[in-house]
């Protein structure tokens, strides 16, 4: 204790915890005493300080918690002495009429700086609150204590643990580490720590594999056990810890013994501490911690230094601190050798705090000594005692004012808030070794907001760690969560058709779409056609040009010899209808082999039905009128009707046109247009085509069938007609050829549907063919006749029709003269004619 005017309570952790029954153990050098001889060294300052209080001295009456929350409150009991031995000595009259005799009693306390950890200041907290003693803590961090409806005389220069609990959670989706074990201490410190994690953690998704507590009485095999536990998560490579410096120093220790290792994420029970990693420095590598933002404070290190056993009698601790430290006895007399000069110092982490709670009680009770006793630099009878409630409302909760001995670079404002928390700023740090040596490296800050520099960490394998339940899904792949956790996962791969609309869900592009290469979207896929450039247009385009050419020139060569006996024994007129109709078919490559449109697409189903319709209604008619020429007509038989040019014209319209009609009704009933046509195993290749269905075709294309069938069988049957009716015999060449042709061509065209290129070409040279036969059997023989043999294009060669008789073979009976006719027998029958009028 240390006499003044205001005497100021302290509770530090002078002692560490006892072992067994014992309630203290060895000195706690650094949380005791650097922090004890903290309030010490800013009571001097301020003492010193005439512009704070101002003839009015502060004096200290300190104790020491043995780091115990129950030691620490029977401790507290000096503290409320006090208040419950103030009383008037006069009023107290013994039987025989002497006045009572009373023990020394203490100094009211005005206020009390402390305690160290949370589960301590909850129980004084609990206490003074009764005697309303106003209390600011350096170190304790619980949320608990910030609740004002139990805790109304309590106020702390650090910022309770759930902004560090945020700022833990907020490193840990940096590093995307969604998985982690934790480990608590047992107490308001350890238990609302991780309790304010794990709720920041569940906010950020991430899941907690195993959670461990380590309790104040644990020996080396339970925390073995906390270890063993660890071990059962494989997968949870981090673990967080909330745990007191203790109790961080045996888990590592435990670690060690194991010969395992964890990435540590450890709070500012740990901090920066070497305490905690001294002789397990390999197993603490790579731990990232979290300590209070603070400054060192030169002054107080140099005081600190300076101090010896022999000047420091105020202190009744520091020989003990003393003999510690230095592994000496003052009963031997070699201790006084030794100095703190020599050697590293290591400041511990809550000076600066210890240093800003004392600063704040003492502008406080300035502000209050300036209100209540504006005309004196002592104290007055409005401060004798200090109202503790008025106090910590009007005085203790408003205080603002610069953090004493701060760098000049440094902006540090003490300040409460509502609640009486100080502001959360922290720290990050990074074990690891460098230049030969172990050491804490500052990698970040965190204020409201993370601020990392991970180029700073050097990770031990190159690579951020994982710390996952499930490994990531791959780019196409979906994650089927598990039921009750959200952290662990099984992949499934997304159709080649399907996009991702988030991690958890596959959808369908649709028809004519595709996935972009993120698989965030979809892209319209191109519509694939035959192009003119393809080598699948240039073999039909080819050959229709050059049965185009072809079909051209006989077209031409036939104008050119219209009158001449060969080109009038064929049938003028319906040459040149069949001819029209093989320029059809090589026009239809180029109809099929353009891009579709409503306009081609027309064109194709009317196109192609006709322009079959128009070669075999031509060849129907033709064959048609020879084998009613020539079938079975009895002697004397007149001459069959409709066998003229006009007659033969006639008809072979009439058979177009029901192929028309049928065309027609067919554009009626199904509205020609284009679409979009897809396979189900080939859905990345979308197909522009034309809407109608091949079986609407097929039936279109009956009539044809039926056309060429007809045309076959009067082939067949005018097949033995010589001479002149030698065209006949073409013509059933040409069916033959044709019927192997649509033969061929049909299976092939119905199996192939599904290859819209193989398909078009097929039916492309299909309908090619079809025109180079007729055009090859029917056409080249009589254009070799007009080109190489003109001879043979005489009248001689000819048989006319005008005069027409039939005979029985063998048989000498003939109408009309016979001495210019030429005797034929056709099928079995004697034929004559001698007319000049053309076939």
């Amino acid at each position: 204790s240390t006499d003044g005017d205001l005497v100021i309570g302290g509770l530090f952790p002078v002692h560490e915890k006892g072992v067994g029954s014992e309630d203290c153990g060895k000195i706690n050098e650094h949380r005791g005493i650097q922090r004890l001889e903290a309030m010490l060294f800013a009571l001097d300052e301020i003492n010193k300080d005439r512009s704070i209080l101002p003839g009015v001295r502060l004096g200290a009456h300190i104790l020491d918690t043995c780091s115990k929350d129950t030691y620490a409150l029977e401790q507290s009991l000096d503290f409320v002495r006090a208040s419950l031995t103030r009383v008037d000595g006069s009023e107290h009259i013994c039987p025989d009429g002497s006045y009572a005799v009373h023990d020394d009693v203490p100094t009211a306390i005005t206020g009390v700086i402390g305690g160290s950890y949370s589960d301590v200041s909850i129980q004084v907290a609990n206490l003074l609150r009764l005697f309303q003693i106003p209390q600011i803590s350096y170190a304790s961090t619980s949320a608990k204590l910030s609740d004002k409806s139990r805790y109304d005389y309590f106020a702390r220069t650090v910022p309770p643990d759930f902004y560090q609990a945020k700022a833990m959670a907020e490193i840990l989706r940096f590093f995307n580490w969604t998985y982690v074990s934790t480990v608590a201490s047992e107490g308001d410190y350890g238990e609302t720590g991780i309790e304010a994690f794990e709720q920041e953690a569940r906010m950020r998704n991430i899941c907690i594999a195993t959670s461990e507590k380590v309790g104040r009485s644990m020996n080396k095999k339970t925390y073995d056990g906390v270890v063993r536990a660890l071990l059962q998560k494989p997968n949870a490579r981090v673990v967080v810890l909330f745990t007191r410096s203790e109790d961080a120093r045996e888990l590592l220790t435990a670690a060690q013994r194991a010969n395992v290792s964890f990435l540590w994420v450890a709070s500012d029970g740990w901090g920066a501490l070497e305490s905690v990693v001294a002789g397990s420095e390999a197993v603490a590598e790579g731990a990232i911690t979290i300590e209070l933002a603070a400054y060192p404070i030169k002054e107080f290190a140099a005081y600190f230094r300076n101090l010896h056993p022999y000047n420091n009698s105020r202190n009744p601790w520091f020989r003990e601190f003393w003999e510690q430290k230095f592994r000496c006895s003052f009963h031997t007399q070699d201790c006084s050798r030794y100095s703190l000069k020599t050697g590293k110092f290591e400041p511990e982490s809550k000076v600066t705090f210890v240093v800003n709670a004392v600063y704040a009680m003492a502008h406080s009770l300035h502000n209050m000594h300036q209100a209540l006793c504006p005309n004196t630099t002592k104290l007055c009878d409005a401060m004798k005692p200090v109202n503790g409630k008025r106090f910590y409302k009007d005085f203790m909760l408003n205080v603002n004012f610069d953090a004493p001995f701060r760098p000049a670079d440094t902006e540090s404002i003490v300040r409460f808030d509502r609640y009486g928390d100080g502001i959360g700023r922290y720290n990050i740090f990074n074990y690891h070794h460098m230049d030969g040596r172990y050491r804490y490296q500052k990698v970040g800050y965190w204020a409201e907001g993370l601020i990392l520099n991970t180029s700073l960490i050097p990770w031990a394998e190159t690579s951020i760690p994982v710390s996952q339940c499930s490994d990531p899904c791959k780019k196409n792949e979906i994650k089927s969560m598990q039921p009750g956790d959200i952290c662990c996962w099984i992949c499934i791969p997304c159709q080649p058709y399907e996009y991702l609309l988030d991690e958890f869900t596959c959808v369908d592009c649709g028809l004519g779409y595709w996935p972009n290469e993120t698989l965030n979207g979809c892209y319209e896929l191109p519509q694939e056609y035959i192009r003119w450039k393809d080598v699948w247009a240039i073999g039909p385009v080819t050959i229709s040009c050059l049965g185009f050419i072809s079909t051209l020139f006989v077209f031409g060569v036939f104008l050119k010899n219209n009158d001449t006996p060969i080109v009038k024994a064929s049938g003028r007129e319906l040459c040149y209808i069949l001819l029209t109709g093989v320029l059809m078919c090589y026009s239809m490559t180029f109809i099929f082999i353009a891009k579709p449109s409503t306009e081609v697409c027309t064109l194709r189903r009317l196109g192609l039905g006709t322009s079959f319709a128009v070669c075999y209604s031509a060849l129907l008619t033709k064959t048609n009128r020879i084998a009613r020429i020539f079938s079975g007509v009895k002697e004397g038989v007149q001459r069959p009707r409709f066998i003229s040019p006009t007659s033969q014209v006639v008809i072979c319209m009439a058979l177009i046109s029901c192929q028309l009609i049928i065309v027609i009704i067919w554009l009626l009933v199904e509205t020609p247009g284009t679409g979009k046509e897809t396979e189900p195993d080939k859905r990345y290749i979308v197909t522009l085509k034309c809407n109608n269905r091949d079986s609407n075709m097929l039936i279109s294309l009956t009539y044809n069938v039926l056309l060429i069938i007809l045309c076959t069988v009067y082939a067949f049957k005018t097949r033995k007609c010589p001479e002149n009716f030698n065209e006949a015999k073409f013509i059933g060449f040409t069916m033959y050829t044709t019927c192997i042709i649509w033969l061929a061509f049909l299976p092939i065209f119905y199996v192939t549907s599904s290859d819209y290129r193989v398909q078009t070409t097929t039916m492309c040279i299909s309908v090619s063919l079809s025109g180079t036969v007729v055009l090859g059997c029917l056409f080249t023989p009589k254009l070799h006749i007009i080109l190489f043999q003109p001879q043979k294009n005489v009248a001689s060669h000819r048989v006319g029709t005008t005069r027409f008789s039939v005979a029985a073979a063998g048989s000498s009976l003939f109408h009309g003269s016979a001495s210019q006719s030429v005797p034929t027998v056709c099928n079995g029958r004697e034929v004559v004619d001698s007319t000049t009028s053309s076939l």
